[in-house]
């Protein structure tokens, strides 16, 4: 299966790869859903749309949350205002040590 691409903001690239950050949250839609974000799916974290530094992992876990509900709703909330009424995709995601894959 083609990995799932997911760019991230520097402060959200930097947290996976401290280990910090093991879950990415987005608004639950054609790009974000069951279908998209199958669990064992291999994704390719990627600072901005560039090439110099990604990360690789896989999908753990993924859940489909009312906004209110999610351990980001309130975030969600005030980036995005009325546009953010949908549910949140929640996609766990655990790095490849390719160091010893």
């Amino acid at each position: 299966m083609k990995p799932l691409f997911i760019p991230l903001k520097r402060e959200h690239f930097e947290s996976f790869e401290s280990g910090a950050k093991t879950t990415e949250f987005r608004q639950y839609g054609p790009r974000w859903n069951e279908r998209t974000c199958i669990v064992g799916r291999p994704v390719i974290l990627s600072l901005g749309y560039g090439k110099q530094r990604r990360l690789k992992g896989v999908i753990t876990a993924f859940s489909k949350k009312p906004i209110l509900k999610s351990r980001c709703g309130v975030l969600f909330w005030s980036l995005y205002g009325t546009d953010a009424l949908g549910p949140v995709a929640e996609i766990d995601i655990e790095l490849i040590d390719e160091e010893h894959s």
